[in-house]
């Protein structure tokens, strides 16, 4: 299976980066990558979605888990999505804890 995303952590701020689809053939390995950041200090969740096509369910579900575990204070953000993936996470209320930007200014 092909790797749709990456995860890293630098100066308290989570980076993932989520291409093409996002379902629940990869989103359990997606959220295992969250989980290695458990315990970790993060200050700000970053998604960068820019090439990310759909995302389905079991996608929404790791953001909320990676807000959930990684910091309820952490504030998360969701950079360059187009806009069939835009009016999912809309209509899933997602869009009320996030800042939704074209670009990431850190």
């Amino acid at each position: 299976m092909e790797t749709n995303f990456s995860v890293s952590l630098e100066n308290g701020v989570a980076k993932m980066t989520l291409a093409g689809r996002i379902d629940a053939t990869n989103a359990p390995a997606l959220q295992d990558e969250v989980k290695k950041l458990v315990g970790q200090t993060v200050n700000k969740i970053v998604f960068f979605v820019k090439d990310l096509e759909y995302i389905a369910s079991a996608g929404l579900r790791v953001i909320v888990f990676a807000k959930q575990k990684l910091g309820v204070a952490a504030q998360v953000y969701l950079i360059g999505a187009q806009e069939s993936v835009l009016n999912v996470v809309k209509m899933s209320g997602l869009d009320n804890f996030m800042t939704i930007q074209d670009k990431f200014e850190e």
